[in-house]
């Protein structure tokens, strides 16, 4: 969340990507950094007991989620 707060504070749009178990941390991260709009993106917990290629299945699975935010942000 410090990385995407502090890239929209240069104006850059950025998703804050986590795992479903640490959303409520995330949120309230976002919150104290000033950037309760920051909506982490959720992936499947855990991640780094994955291999490779698993990891690269779930950002597959998760590129469309970010692409629209993305867009929806600079619109």
């Amino acid at each position: 969340m410090h990385d995407g707060s502090a890239l929209e504070e240069r104006g850059v749009p950025s998703v804050a990507v986590c795992t479903e178990v640490f959303f409520a941390a995330g949120k309230v991260q976002a919150r104290v950094l000033g950037h309760s709009d920051l909506e982490p993106l959720t992936v499947p917990h855990p991640i780094q007991s994955l291999t490779s290629d698993q990891i690269r299945e779930r950002a597959e699975g998760a590129v469309e989620e970010v692409v629209a935010r993305l867009t929806k942000h600079s619109a």
